[in-house]
């Protein structure tokens, strides 16, 4: 891989229910597998539905994977480590949050899948760092066609400064996500990383 791209762990988050038969879970096997042939390293929370797809689509084709996990005690509605997700590499944290923010440690780039309560929250936090500290930021990629009436609500109903609209894209094929990922790195070449205190210490840039 060439030491100067800017994008080079990329991070799934999506519906952990998801079914090995489901298109979802085929879709995001195909876009991990697609991305890890490119030599790209894919990272996931290390549990079942989008995350074990994204594992199972990277491993297929020799890639490099990476498992940021969590086993709850107390939180009986997290699907917790699924044992069919077997990465090349795990990190253990102690809860959902610090998890969370492992995964946005350790990914350059996130793509959304269809999810539920957990995906929104990791979508959100996603969102405001990159709006937060833009133009140094991580994108992120929405893959889907539904994600577009949606954010047509979230621009049309809420506060949302513009530079939040250009963090993201919105794809419908792996092709798309490619595209979209080298769109990123090229705007991100454009700017100053020289002088910026949060590329320099990796906070939010890797």
């Amino acid at each position: 891989m060439a030491s100067d791209r800017f994008i080079k762990n990329i991070a799934f988050f999506g519906f952990s229910d998801f079914k090995k038969e489901s298109e979802e879970y085929k879709q995001a096997f195909g876009v991990a597998q697609n991305l890890a042939k490119k030599r790209y390293t894919i990272v996931n929370g290390g549990g079942p539905g989008i995350m074990d797809a994204s594992t199972q689509g990277a491993e297929s084709v020799g890639g490099e994977t990476l498992a940021i996990t969590f086993s709850p005690k107390d939180a009986p509605g997290f699907e917790g480590r699924y044992v069919a997700n077997r990465a090349d590499k795990e990190i253990k944290t102690g809860n959902y949050i610090e998890r969370m923010f492992k995964l946005l440690e350790h990914a350059d780039c996130f793509i959304f899948f269809k999810g539920g309560t957990g995906t929104i929250s990791e979508l959100g936090t996603t969102w405001v760092l990159a709006r937060l500290y833009y133009p140094h930021y991580k994108p992120f990629i929405l893959y889907g066609k539904f994600w577009k009436p949606i954010i047509e609500v979230l621009k049309a109903e809420m506060k949302i400064r513009k530079e939040g609209f250009k963090v993201f894209k919105i794809v419908e094929s792996q092709e798309e996500v490619v595209k979209a990922i080298k769109e990123f790195e090229k705007e991100m070449a454009g700017f100053n990383h020289e002088h910026c205190k949060i590329c320099k210490e990796k906070a939010f840039m890797t």
